[in-house]
Order: structure tokens, then sequence, then C-alpha cells
């Protein structure tokens, strides 16, 4: 005994009303939706990219805020961005002796306000005793911990020579993974004999930026920051 289903076509009163045909589950006829109209929108203009720049330098002038301010100069040359940088030389005075955020001098916590708020953060330091400086360490110290979720960082250091090239891999990298940071692929080091007194040299390390800037362009023409995810915890 063969059983057979029998479909039937269900118009509800709202339905019939409105021109819409609904249909029962396993129906092949695609129903026919009436068109909405859709009010254009205009696009909102993009406004510039806040790029800010660290330098860990306990020295003004310094290699290390040479380099950050030329790699903070050619992000400028692909993207519309508003940028700024921080030297540790010039505000260090003001939060060195600091144990908390409330204790910090207005001119300190502008400077947090503009690492938190950034769409993308260049930071560098001159390598000390196998390290960042701790002045450099201790900005971050305030930086709130879930206030870089997400935000492009690019690393970069300085050094006497190529030997302390691994900072940026063993000390800078897992610094910004705490604050769960994108910290990009490439990082920039700059050795003294890549420099002209304060100025940075053609050269390998110039390609160097020119690359790390290609590999990054991606994720900043949209906008950089990544949006954090829900499950982030805050404990």
């Amino acid at each position: 005994m063969t059983l057979r289903v029998a479909l039937r076509r269900s118009v509800s009163s709202t339905a019939r009303g409105c021109g819409i045909r609904t249909y029962r589950r396993g129906m092949t006829t695609t129903p026919t939706l009436p068109a909405t109209p859709v009010a254009p929108t205009a696009l909102e203009p993009r406004r510039a990219l806040r790029v800010v720049g660290v330098s860990g330098s306990l020295h003004e002038p310094s290699k290390t805020t040479a380099l950050i301010a030329e790699i903070l100069r050619r992000v400028g040359a692909h993207l519309d961005v508003e940028s700024s940088l921080i030297e540790v030389a010039s505000i260090g005075p003001a939060f060195a002796g600091a144990l908390t955020r409330d204790a910090l001098p207005p001119e300190a916590r502008d400077a947090l306000e503009q690492i938190e708020t950034a769409d993308l953060l260049v930071v560098g330091t001159p390598v000390y005793r196998a390290s960042y400086t701790g002045l450099f360490k201790h900005l971050f110290d305030f930086v709130e911990q879930y206030a870089l979720v997400g935000r492009p960082v690019l690393l970069a250091a300085t050094g006497g020579g190529e030997r302390h090239a691994l900072i940026i891999e063993h000390q800078l990298r897992p610094l910004f993974g705490f604050f769960q940071a994108l910290t990009l692929p490439l990082g920039v080091y700059a050795s003294t004999s890549d420099f002209d007194g304060y100025v940075l040299r053609e050269g390998s390390v110039s390609e160097r930026i020119d690359l790390a800037l290609e590999r990054a362009l991606p994720i900043l023409s949209h906008g950089g920051r990544e949006t954090p995810s829900d499950r982030i915890s805050t404990w």
C-alpha cells in the first residue's frame, strides 16, 4: 500500500492582503516576495587612522625614536593617518615615580589615552640588559589590561649589533600577547650600522619596513582594529 502525502498551499489572511504567498514544508516552489524599496544611503567618509608611535629610548636624540618616526612617515605615505609619537625620554620623569594610574600627572595620562585609543601602535625600544627599557615597561604597566585587544601593533627595536635582533620575538611579542593585541607578522630591527648619525640608511632595514607595511596594509585598510570577542574574560 502506497501512502501519498498531499501538500497544500496555505494563504494566511494577512498574506492575502499583501500578496505574500506562504508554503508548507516540502514544496519546491520558491515563494515570491514583493520588492522592498531600499532608500539610498550615503556612505560615511572614513576617518583618518589614529597611529601612535612609542619610543622606549631614554635618550634624545635617539636612533630608536628615529626608526619609529620613519615607520610612521611611511605609514602616512600609504594611508590617511593622524600620527603622534610618544617619547619615554620626554615624559618619563612625569610617571617614573608613580605606583598607580591615579597618581599620574596629566601628560602621562594623555599618553596612555593616546595608546589605548589608537588604531595602530608602532612601538620600539633599544635593547637594554637583553630586554626593553624599564620605563618602556613601566609605561605599559599603566595601560588597561583589555584596552589593546585586537589592536594591530608593529614591533621595532634597535641595538648595537645583529645579535640582539631576537628581542622582538622573545620580549616584545610576548608582552603584547598578554594584552591580546594583534602583533603584525614582521617586526623591524635596526643596529647601529644601519644609521648615519640619527638618520636611517637605505638598505635592508629600509626594505624590511616596506615589507612589514606591505603585509600589514590589508589589515590597516579595513580600519585596523579587530572587534573584540564577547568571550574575552575580564577576570
